[in-house]
């Protein structure tokens, strides 16, 4: 499809997770029923396709969303953070910002990964408390500091215009180390962690929530780095269902929430399609995204039921 022609869709649905890399999670897989997206790819056809691996630093559903919004920028340099700023209410101006992410840092026997922050329970009077202490730190090199929300901070600096970061749904129960690069704005970064760590590690906040059985809030992640980009047209609509449950490996809840986007988001796009709305489908893995569009003519559409792919096989390949 067109650039010019995203913008005419009535409704885009965009799946992020839709598909594990995982043995167990493609044993769930295997074993769903989703029979409202077997019959809408019995008469859709692939359209686009984005492929990639599990290291790139911007994940395919961000990527895909980002060629919606007809954004630019190589992979780890979209301007999630100004986007997500100026919901929160921050005037972005033309300032290169970046999102700085409170997290927890668990130390292994071999690596520190990073749990997902939104298990952290991490309310705005903690988080404000938190930003606090920590924001000198960033201001003391020349950085601008805003809240925006108990688990979003937002710095600017020029240095974050493209400056290449790992989205947090790359890095969440991996090695940290295996997303830090050699850019010298990234050694910054670095340091700063450090320091917040020494910072935070007896913080009285901290004190609190170990005794309420919680994880301490320890480090941050910086990403999303750029100046704000304009979206254009109908933006998609992005369900978020699958993330937790696959960032959790809890492949059980995964397989429940794919059900229920079958029978919900995934029927309602069908419906669509079949009163004549121009729509579309983008399912998003760990490597690579497809987007599937119904099939014009009676030639295609037989060719494209002919052809169809079983909806597990389809996914895998993502």
């Amino acid at each position: 499809m067109l650039p010019d022609a995203l913008d005419n869709l009535a409704m885009h649905l965009i799946v992020p997770f839709a598909a594990p890399l995982s043995q167990p999670g493609r044993d769930t897989l295997r074993a769903l029923a989703l029979p409202q997206l077997g019959a809408l790819l019995a008469h859709w056809a692939e359209v686009t396709r984005d492929d990639g691996d599990e290291w790139s630093f911007s994940a395919p559903h961000e990527r895909a969303l980002a060629r919606a919004l007809g954004w630019a920028g190589g992979d780890g340099c979209l301007p999630w953070a100004a986007r997500s700023a100026a919901a929160d209410g921050v005037q972005t101006d033309a300032l290169a910002w970046g999102l700085v992410s409170p997290v927890h840092w668990h130390l292994g026997t071999d690596q520190v990964s990073l749990i997902d922050p939104a298990t952290l329970q991490l309310d705005d009077a903690t988080s404000h408390e938190l930003f606090d202490a920590v924001q000198p730190l960033f201001t003391s090199e020349g950085f601008v500091m805003l809240y925006g929300s108990a688990t979003r901070w937002y710095i600017a600096h020029e240095t974050l215009a493209e400056l290449r970061c790992a989205s947090l749904d790359r890095v969440i129960g991996r090695n940290v180390d295996a997303w830090l690069t050699d850019d010298p704005a990234v050694r910054l970064v670095r340091r700063l962690q450090n320091e917040v760590q020494m910072l935070l590690y007896t913080h009285p906040a901290n004190e609190r929530r170990e005794a309420a059985g919680l994880p301490a809030v320890n480090s941050f992640w910086l990403s999303g780095c750029g100046v704000a980009q304009p979206a254009r047209g109908r933006e998609p609509q992005v369900d978020e269902r699958l993330r937790a449950p696959a960032l959790a490996d809890d492949w059980a809840a995964w397989g429940r929430a794919w059900r229920s986007l079958d029978a919900g988001p995934i029927a309602e796009l069908r419906a669509a399609a079949s009163s004549g709305d121009n729509t579309r489908l983008t399912l998003c893995g760990e490597r690579s995204d497809a987007g599937f569009e119904a099939v014009a003519g009676a030639w295609p559409r037989l060719r494209a039921w002919w052809q169809r792919p079983a909806p597990a096989a389809l996914l895998e390949r993502l």
